[in-house]
C-alpha cells in the first residue's frame, strides 16, 4: 500500500491529508486561532470538586473550565498507584489546590476539556511518562521476539544512565515503544531517551517558575506532530505547498526521522495542491450527509451529541442474481466505505451502524470480518462489542478532537441545527392563529402580515379563501409585505 502526505499551509490555516492509493483517507484542520490543545501541560487550579461526579473542574486558563476524573488523578507521592478509582475525590484534591495536568481531550461543543496527572510525551520512537516507571510496547507490534529485542534494548539503556549521569535525570521514568519503533536500534532509543529527558527536565522548571493557571509546554505544530505520528515506511512523498514550512520539516526530518529525508518535497506549482489531488472536493462529500457506493448503494450519515448513526442502503443497485447476494455485496462494499469515512469524518464516540439485513449468518460475519480488517489502517483506538439484538453493529470510536463537520461547519441559523423546516403552509397557519391573537388582545384598524416569499406567495394563492374568511370573521383588513431577509419560519402580525 502506497501512502502520500500532502500539507497546504498558510498563515491562518494548516490542513494535512493523508492519502491511501490515491484516495484520501484522514484530513487534519488546524487554525492559527484555535489551534487544539490536546498533549499541552498545564499548571491548573482546582475551583470546583464535585464528589457526587468523582470529579473536579479545573482552571486552566481557557475560556471553560477543564475536568478531570478521580481516575486520571495520580496520588500525591504515591507512584503507580492502582487504587486511585477507588478513593474519594476529595482526598485526592481540594479547591485552590494547583494541579499539573495534561490535556487528553479538546473541547468539543459545550463541554471543557479533558484532563489526567498521568503526563505522557511523545517522541518519534517513545513516549515518555515522567510519573511512571513502567516499560510498554505497542500492541500493534505483534512479533514476540522484537518486543522483547526493544524491551531489553529500552532498559539496558535506562541501566546506563548510571554510568553517564550527566545525561539522565536521578528518576528515568516511565516508556512506551510506539509502533514506529519495531526494527530500531540501540541509537535511535538513546537519542529519544536523552531528548524526552532534557524535555522533561525544562518542563518541570516551567513548572517550578510559572504561577496557575499557566502553560507550561505546547504540543508540536500541525506540519511537525505530522512527522512525528503518521510517518511510516509506507509514506513514499511528503508534498508541501509553503517553503518556509518545507524548510522546517526537511530540518525536522534530517534530525529525527532520516530515513525519509528523500521524500519531502515543496510543491511551488499555481494550482493549489488539495485540488490538483481532489482531495478538497472529497472534503466537500465528507461534509455530505449521503456517501453514494460505486455499485448504487448508499450510506447515510447522521451525528448526534450522543452519538453516530450510519445507514446502508440498497438504492439503485439490483444485483444480477438474488435479493440475498445484493445485499451481501451492498453490505461488503459498506463495510470498506464506513471504515473510510470515519476516520476521514473524523467521528468518535458511540458510532451504531445498521447494515441492510441479511438471512445468512456466513454473509453475516464475512461483513463483519471486512469492516473490522478495513477499521485495522485506523489511527484511532475502536473497540467493538459485536451484533446487537436488532442487528445493530455497536462500537466505539476514541475521540480526541473536534469532528471535521464540527471544525468546518455550524448549525444552520435557519433551522438551528434541525435540518428541517417548517412548511410554507404551516407558517400560514400560525400566522392565523397570531392575527386571532392580536385581535383579542389589541384593537386596531387593520393588520399587517411580514413575512418570507414562499409565505406570502401562498397567503395570496392557495389560502387567499381562508385569508378573505378571516378578514370577514375579524372585520378587518388584512394586509400583506414581503421581506427578503426572512427565514421561511419568520413572521410579523403588526397593527396599522
Amino acid at each position: 500500500m502506497s501512502e502520500e502526505i500532502l500539507m497546504n499551509i498558510t498563515p491562518m490555516e494548516s490542513r494535512v491529508a493523508l492519502v491511501e492509493n490515491g484516495v484520501l483517507q484522514e484530513i487534519y484542520v488546524e487554525r492559527a486561532r484555535s489551534r487544539g490543545i490536546v498533549g499541552n501541560i498545564y499548571k491548573g487550579k482546582v475551583v470546583r470538586v464535585l464528589p457526587g461526579m468523582q470529579a473536579a473542574f479545573v482552571d486552566i486558563g481557557l475560556e471553560r473550565a477543564a475536568f478531570i476524573h478521580a481516575s486520571e488523578i495520580a496520588p500525591r507521592q504515591e507512584k503507580n498507584s492502582e487504587d486511585t478509582q477507588e478513593r474519594p475525590i476529595y482526598e485526592l484534591v481540594h479547591e485552590g489546590q494547583s494541579l499539573v495536568v495534561q490535556v487528553t481531550k479538546d473541547p468539543l461543543g459545550t463541554k471543557g476539556a479533558r484532563l489526567t496527572t498521568h503526563i505522557s510525551i511523545p517522541a518519534r520512537y517513545l513516549v515518555h511518562m515522567p510519573k511512571n516507571n513502567h516499560v510498554g510496547i505497542s500492541l500493534r507490534i505483534e512479533d514476540v521476539e522484537e518486543r522483547e529485542r526493544l524491551r531489553q534494548l529500552v532498559e539496558s539503556c535506562l541501566e546506563g544512565q548510571s554510568e553517564s549521569p550527566s545525561e539522565y535525570s536521578a528518576d528515568p521514568g516511565g516508556f512506551i515503544l510506539r509502533t514506529a519503533a519495531e526494527g530500531i536500534g540501540d541509537a535511535e532509543v538513546r537519542a529519544d531517551i536523552l531528548f524526552l529527558r532534557r524535555l522533561w527536565d525544562t518542563i518541570e522548571e516551567n513548572i517550578k517558575d510559572s504561577k496557575a493557571p499557566a502553560t507550561v509546554y505546547e504540543d508540536l505544530p500541525l506540519h511537525l506532530r505530522t512527522m512525528r505520528d503518521l510517518v511510516n515506511p509506507n509514506i513514499e512523498k511528503i508534498r508541501i505547498d509553503s517553503r518556509e514550512t518545507f524548510e522546517k520539516v526537511s530540518k525536522f526530518v534530517k534530525k529525527l526521522v532520516p530515513e525519509i529525508d528523500g521524500r519531502v518535497e515543496y510543491y511551488p506549482g499555481e494550482r493549489p495542491i488539495f485540488d490538483l489531488f481532489g482531495v478538497e472536493d472529497e472534503i466537500n462529500k465528507a461534509l455530505s450527509r449521503k456517501v453514494q457506493l460505486k455499485s448504487g448503494g448508499y450510506l447515510i450519515l447522521d451525528q448526534t451529541e450522543a452519538m453516530t448513526t450510519i445507514d446502508v442502503n440498497t438504492g439503485a443497485f439490483v444485483g444480477h442474481r438474488n435479493l440475498e447476494e445484493t445485499i451481501f455485496k451492498t453490505n461488503l462494499e459498506a463495510a470498506v466505505a464506513i471504515a473510510r469515512q470515519l476516520r476521514l469524518r473524523n467521528l468518535g464516540g458511540i458510532i451504531i451502524i445498521d447494515f441492510i439485513d441479511m438471512e445468512d449468518s456466513e454473509h453475516q460475519r464475512q461483513v463483519q470480518r471486512a469492516f473490522e480488517k478495513a477499521m485495522e489502517q485506523d489511527h484511532a483506538k475502536t473497540n467493538f462489542t459485536g451484533v446487537s439484538e436488532l442487528g445493530l453493529v455497536e462500537m466505539t470510536r476514541k475521540r480526541t478532537r473536534e469532528s471535521l463537520e464540527n471544525v468546518l461547519c455550524e448549525s444552520c441559523p435557519t433551522c438551528e441545527g434541525r435540518g428541517t423546516l417548517k412548511t410554507a403552509e404551516t407558517v400560514c397557519y400560525e400566522i392565523f392563529r397570531e392575527i386571532l391573537r392580536a385581535v383579542r388582545a389589541y384593537d386596531g384598524d387593520s393588520y399587517m402580515v411580514l413575512a418570507s416569499e414562499a409565505v406570502i406567495d401562498r397567503l395570496l394563492d392557495e389560502e387567499s379563501n381562508n385569508v378573505a374568511d378571516l378578514e370577514e370573521f375579524i372585520q378587518k383588513p388584512i394586509r400583506f409585505q414581503v421581506e427578503p431577509i426572512y427565514t421561511q419560519e419568520q413572521f410579523d402580525v403588526v397593527l396599522v
